[in-house]
């Protein structure tokens, strides 16, 4: 007997599998919230160096500012200079009350960077990591103009956290049991984020921040792989579909939250305290009974396996589920020795699945975030923007699931790979000026990069048997996290080439695309056990074993 045969007789998909479904829903909730945060926690409002004040007998404000502020080359005044000496304007007296024109150079002007700090505009955002001013003005972070590089390098620190965390996770929890980690990410973002929001410096909340996503990485290792475990092969796909919604519900949640609170500290301490109820919530959601019996701890296998069978109304009994049993099911597949990153790369099967995986992970990561974070121009504020982008994944999650059921994952993740690469580049071909066709195609980016993301996580956590399924999305997460952190530094490449960003990320989902199809399909099949469940089916030799990689079941 092997576990799907135990799942069958306590019930593979009932009560007992909607309640860790919904058990395990506020992690996916929070999840895009901190992801997506810089887009309001690092917005950069309209802002110019910090001036003087107008005379008492001037009364043209736009007309002081032009005296002392250059042009840039689109006509605009510069938000990062300032002129070196006051600027005589044709037919304007400037000067009064005692102040002179000073020198007028003859040629260009010489200009230099605000020495006095800057102003900023406080209508959309009250105060962001961007604007913030403590009461000690040597304090003052002003991540703008030539800082502005630090403000974006604080989503590349969060990201290269949730790398570090994603590896420590995904580990950890292979060793010591899904849920006494998913316990210590809860624990951890709390706290961590609770830190982040009381930083006084720039260097504070870059560590702060960045050790809140090594602990958030728990929440992406160990959430899909815990309600998995518990599921039956037909019930897989609708359930990882259902589940993936609450990021979607995150998305559309952190536009409102953002819209309704514009203090960037308030807005951190608004998606951070959830995690309180979520560690109430942990004496509910149940150990993973697969794993358990890879560890030899049958009793306790045993314990949740009744309780599952119970909730879902098929009562067994002692003598229904004996521990006998369960201890054959654990002799079959139990791990002799501890599992390591090494295990993943040393038969040619499993190594042929980590590579692409890898690939594939980079490349969704890149491509969503670097699609995601970009909310600038596209006709809309950054609040209709972010909804809207919330909004689209809702068909996406509607496409997956039709799709991976009738066309499998791997040609899913594929075509939707390839959708968004294809999206992203006829954005490139698109002239700026017509924005509505822009928004359009920016937006179905989103909606196909959506649909990869959710995609991905359902068929990595197939791809990987039990022993080594967390290690598996632990190391898949460690990468796609690398293009994560990359994305928003990518970003800064439109200062070589103003479509070199959105060219990289199109290439590099077209790159995902073409590896993903180098992967077994897992349509219908039984989640691999043991390592010598996924070497003995060796590679497709005909269109029959294509479609039938692993033991196939019927519907």
């Amino acid at each position: 007997m092997g576990f799907e045969e135990l799942l069958h007789k306590v019930g593979g998909f009932g009560p007992f599998q909607l309640r860790n479904v919904a058990l395990l829903a506020l992690p996916r909730v929070l999840l895009p919230m901190h992801f997506l945060l810089p887009i309001f926690l690092a917005a950069v409002p309209a802002h110019r160096c910090a001036l003087p004040g107008v005379p008492a007998n001037f009364s043209h404000q736009d007309e002081w500012l032009e005296a002392h502020l250059p042009r840039e080359p689109d006509g605009r005044l510069s938000s990062c200079l300032l002129f070196t000496h006051l600027q005589a304007l044709p037919n304007t007296t400037l000067w009064g009350g005692g102040q002179s024109p000073g020198e007028q150079l003859e040629g260009e002007p010489s200009t230099v960077p605000c020495p006095q700090g800057w102003e900023y505009d406080h209508s959309e955002f009250s105060s962001t990591i961007a604007t913030e001013a403590p009461p000690c003005l040597s304090l003052q972070w002003d991540l703008v103009c030539e800082q502005k590089g630090l403000n974006r390098a604080t989503s590349t620190f969060f990201f290269a956290g949730v790398l570090v965390g994603a590896v420590a996770f995904g580990y950890l929890s292979d060793r010591f049991g899904r849920r006494r980690l998913l316990l210590v990410a809860y624990v951890s973002s709390l706290v961590l984020g609770l830190a982040s929001a009381a930083s006084v410096s720039y260097t504070m909340f870059a560590i702060t921040r960045t050790l809140t996503g090594t602990a958030l990485a728990g929440f992406t290792i160990i959430v899909m792989p815990l309600e998995l475990e518990w599921l039956d092969v037909g019930h897989r796909t609708v359930a990882g579909v259902l589940s993936s919604t609450f990021w979607t519900g995150g998305v559309m949640l952190l536009a409102l939250v953002g819209y309704l609170i514009r203090d960037w500290r308030w807005l951190l301490l608004a998606v951070t305290l959830p995690c309180a109820p979520g560690i109430l919530s942990i004496w509910w959601v149940p150990e993973s009974a697969r794993w358990l019996l890879t560890q030899g701890r049958v009793e306790e296998a045993h314990r949740y396996l009744l309780r599952c069978a119970r909730l879902n109304g098929r009562p067994l009994g002692e003598d229904g589920l004996s521990q006998e049993a369960l201890s054959k099911v654990a002799a079959a597949e139990r791990v002799v020795r501890t599992p390591s990153y090494l295990d993943l790369f040393r038969t040619p099967r499993l190594r042929h699945i980590s590579l692409c995986c890898m690939v594939v992970w980079f490349g969704v990561n890149f491509s969503y975030y670097g699609v995601s974070l970009d909310v600038s121009g596209l006709g809309l504020n950054v609040y209709q923007t972010q909804l809207l982008f919330g909004a689209v994944e809702l068909p996406s999650k509607l496409l997956v699931y039709l799709s991976v059921r009738h066309a499998g994952r791997r040609l899913t993740l594929a075509g939707t790979l390839l959708g968004a690469a294809l999206a992203l580049g006829f954005r490139l071909l698109v002239s700026s000026e017509v924005m509505s066709w822009s928004t359009a195609l920016a937006v179905m980016g989103k909606g196909f990069s959506e649909a990869a993301f959710t995609t991905a996580y359902l068929f990595t956590s197939e791809l990987y048997p039990t022993v080594l399924r967390q290690t598996g999305m632990g190391l898949t997460a460690l990468v796609g996290r690398l293009g994560g952190s990359l994305a928003p530094l990518a970003a800064l490449l439109d200062g070589v080439w103003l479509s070199l960003p959105k060219l990289a990320y199109g290439g590099i989902a077209l790159l995902a695309a073409g590896t993903a199809l180098l992967l077994p399909e897992t349509k219908q099949a039984q989640l691999p056990e043991t390592i010598q469940d996924v070497e003995r089916k060796s590679a497709p030799s005909n269109p029959q074993e294509e479609e039938m990689p692993m033991k196939q079941v019927q519907d």
